[in-house]
């Protein structure tokens, strides 16, 4: 009985991992053949059979995700707003994100129920009813919770790469603005400049040099790309021009004297990263590699004093 739960189990994993697999596989090919029939021009010719199988499951598990996150809608205008920002941070600007979001969600706590309700009761130890339900709690609110943590690590990410990239595009922006070129041509300029190398940060100076040609003020975008981005640097840049901007002081300059200070900063934190080295080191070293070299040094002699020794010993 207990090798039927097993094969069940295996069987079922198997056959949600290719489904899932054969789902990206197909959405992935007929987002390429979509986007070949348009670039050849065959806008008008209808997708093959492959293509529309895989969005045809794409549709049905969009409209599945979308109709979970319509139900798990937080009630609270205020909550709405924050996650759409934290996915702005993450860099998804769709409109139905926070829903899609939402769907995820749930659709992930009732996985991880499912998950947990087809394991067989010896592999969790034959709970009780009370425990058994305290179990299925817990892994449906880590599930529920398991897209939050995913949402934080891609913010985390994103972040890390934008200030990877900010120093180089700042240097840019400065050999832009003394060579002659304004500040709102300057930023599409470099955002088009660096769009192979930092797509995260080109995609945002992209999108400040949209809204300055749909006619939001220079400040109104500056401040609306530090809100998106969330960097202390990028705040203090935003600050930085749009005092400029109002003071009507050389932006070149002032772009020279932040490209040097943010040129330091990176040096202060490339050292600080350099001085947490040793502390970071000290639990493996004490735990890994300390015993080793101990087992490895000391143990021929212990032996040899232990062959030496306990006959000796005894013979007394």
């Amino acid at each position: 009985m207990d090798m039927t739960w097993i094969i069940s189990l295996l069987i079922f994993m198997m056959v949600l991992l290719c489904s899932m697999g054969l789902y990206f596989v197909l959405g992935s090919r007929a987002t390429l053949n979509a986007i070949k029939r348009r670039a050849e021009g065959h806008v008008g010719v209808a997708p093959s059979e492959n293509e529309s199988i895989g969005l045809n499951v794409k549709g049905k598990l969009h409209a599945l995700v979308t109709r979970l996150g319509e139900a798990n809608k937080p009630s609270s205008e205020s909550e709405v707003s924050a996650i759409r920002e934290a996915l702005l941070t993450a860099g998804y600007r769709h409109a139905q994100a926070p829903i899609l979001f939402m769907g995820a969600k749930l659709l992930s706590g009732i996985l991880a129920l499912g998950i947990v309700i087809v394991l067989p009761a010896n592999l969790l130890g034959f709970p009780t009813a009370t425990a058994q339900l305290v179990i299925y709690v817990g892994a449906a609110s880590a599930g529920y919770f398991l897209p939050m943590l995913w949402l934080r690590q891609a913010i985390a990410q994103r972040k890390d790469k934008i200030l990877t990239a900010f120093p180089d595009a700042l240097d840019l922006m400065v050999v832009c603005v003394e060579a002659g070129l304004g500040l709102d041509a300057a930023i599409s300029r470099v955002g088009s400049e660096i769009r192979f190398a930092h797509r995260e940060l080109a995609d945002e100076f992209n999108l400040v040099s949209l809204e300055l040609r749909t006619g939001l003020s220079r400040a109104e975008a500056l401040k609306n790309l530090s809100r998106r981005v969330d960097l202390e640097e990028v705040g203090s840049l935003v600050a930085l021009l749009v005092q400029t901007d109002k003071f009507g002081t050389s932006v070149g300059q002032a772009l020279r004297v932040h490209s040097d200070a943010m040129r330091v900063n990176r040096q202060l934190r490339a050292e600080e990263l350099a001085a947490k080295l040793p502390v970071k080191l000290l639990f493996p070293l004490v735990f890994f590699i300390f015993p080793s070299l101990f087992v490895i040094i000391v143990g021929p002699a212990a032996v040899k004093i232990a062959r030496t020794l306990l006959p000796s010993l005894g013979a007394q």
